[in-house]
């Protein structure tokens, strides 16, 4: 029998992924991916060209073989959220693309709250505050310090968004992902001219937004040109795709009121379904749709990975010795608590915060501790996400753990005594590219959004052997210590507000 993929991509921060997925057989027959670059300077700013992600992605492909790259019926794409890809008449990018990790533009958000009413207007009236990383920050930016470019602007678009039209020639956005510029009015479904007007009141924005997808369905077909440099064969279908968030909540099987997923990647994220929007009043939770009819609160840490990482790196600690490493420490790390916030701080609202590691002496300052103590701070970061979400009514009383972080075994445990959850992780483990994929065979299969939990069920399922409860004396230790850390926190408030 013939084999048939759908191809799930998955624009990340440090890399692009592709996943093949045979669709009948029901199992991944490849994946492969290609490194990012990233710029950053102490001002904040986090920014990439958007060519280096065409790169990637022909990379990538490169890597696959050619008789699975022809087998591919369909494609999904799931991308960074909050990156500003702006676009002139002709389609070419006229700058670097701000990314979700920018913090470069915090006069701006306050500028465009101010403009708007105040922080508490803009919640109550489009769902969200406009936070650093967030793309309406990044708009006002361009005009603000790169007019030429600003002037030329003809086309809003996010990272997934031109991913998609490289591959078919189309602009288009979809809600999921558009909750997260700032400018949509998360319960309409629609752009909030309002806001629109608070990013530049001398300029109609809505004239450079492209038309917005509420559900997923074909966006477009893949251009001749595409095919001939990948082996892609013109014409197959192109989702809509969506946010790596709104993604990984279909790779993880998140479709319907009491599941919520975890994701620990370079940035930390706990969300779950709503089949109504749910608006955080202290907008610490952020009001997002889905990609897939409904909502999808979510809170967003900026440091989890890159906590772990940042503490390998000055320690000499290589990968492959991380677990070995992390495992020798107790839960508590001895004392030592780290502050996670190398790239400052989406929740807490901390832009311009630095990373602190206290609680060390003589007798616990050691490189176990202080890796453990990394893996530990990200956590408490998330277990805060967890108890907020709680408070606004949403059930995360089981946790779907995703991401690089993942992979650790101590760090799952820790997931679930800190958070005091049952962890859940699955066979299927490629989280936001998997979710790009099944996204890609729903609209093969003409899928209602009411069937995408079903359809998600049927490829999905436990690995038993990696799932963790969490342990009651543990849990214990851990809230102690979590109090010290929110105190820590608070403290580091009052320094970097």
């Amino acid at each position: 029998m013939q084999t048939k993929t759908v191809l799930g991509i998955d624009l990340g921060t440090q890399s692009l992924k592709v996943l093949f997925y045979d669709m009948l057989g029901k199992n991944v027959i490849a994946t492969e991916s290609a490194a990012l670059p990233l710029y950053q300077n102490e001002q904040g700013a986090a920014e990439q060209q958007a060519n280096w992600w065409l790169d990637a992605l022909h990379q990538a492909l490169a890597k696959i073989d050619p008789t699975i790259i022809a087998s591919t019926e369909a494609i999904g794409v799931s991308g960074q959220q909050h990156g500003f890809v702006p676009l002139g008449k002709n389609g070419a990018v006229l700058a670097p693309v701000k990314l979700w990790c920018d913090t470069s533009t915090l006069t701006e958000c306050e500028e465009i709250m101010s403009a708007y009413g105040g922080a508490q207007q803009c919640v109550a009236e489009v769902g969200n505050l406009i936070l650093p990383g967030f793309t309406a920050s990044k708009v006002r930016w361009l005009a603000k310090h790169a007019n030429a470019q600003y002037e030329q602007l003809d086309c809003i678009l996010l990272p997934h968004d031109y991913l998609n039209f490289y591959l078919t020639g189309e602009r288009c956005m979809e809600v999921g992902d558009a909750s997260g510029t700032g400018f949509l009015d998360i319960r309409e479904r629609r752009w909030s001219c309002r806001m629109l007007h608070a990013i530049d009141p001398d300029r109609n924005l809505a004239e450079c937004l492209p038309p917005l997808h509420e559900t997923p369905g074909i966006m477009g077909r893949l251009r001749a040109e595409v095919a001939r440099h990948t082996g892609l064969r013109e014409g197959i279908p192109v989702a809509t795709g969506g946010g790596d968030n709104m993604m990984g909540a279909i790779g993880t099987g998140n479709l319907s009121p009491g599941r919520a997923t975890m994701s620990l990647g370079t940035s930390g994220t706990v969300y779950a379904y709503a089949d109504s929007p749910v608006i955080d009043p202290q907008g610490e939770i952020s009001a997002f749709c889905s990609s897939t009819g409904g909502w999808l609160p979510l809170l967003c840490t900026m440091n989890c990975t890159v906590t772990t990482e940042q503490a390998r790196r000055v320690l000499g600690t290589e990968r492959a010795d991380f677990e070995q490493q992390v495992s020798r420490s107790p839960a508590g790390s001895q004392g030592v608590i780290t502050l996670p916030f190398y790239n400052g701080e989406r929740t807490p609202n901390l832009p311009r915060a630095k990373a602190c590691i206290i609680g060390l002496d003589a007798h616990n300052n050691s490189p176990e501790n202080l890796l453990r103590s990394a893996l530990e701070g990200a956590t408490f970061a998330l277990r805060y996400g967890v108890e907020r979400m709680r408070t606004l009514g949403l059930d995360t009383g089981n946790v779907v753990l995703t991401g690089g972080g993942a992979a650790s075994a101590t760090w799952r445990q820790a997931v679930a005594d800190i958070c005091n959850v049952p962890v859940t992780i699955l066979h299927q483990d490629e989280g936001a590219a998997f979710g790009a994929a099944l996204q890609a065979l729903s609209v093969l299969e003409s899928c209602h959004p009411d069937d995408l939990q079903q359809l998600a069920n049927n490829h999905l399922s436990r690995n038993e052997t990696l799932c963790c409860e969490p342990d009651e004396s543990t849990v214990t230790l851990y809230t102690e210590i979590y109090q010290h850390y929110q105190a820590s926190v608070n403290a580091l408030t009052a320094i970097y507000s």
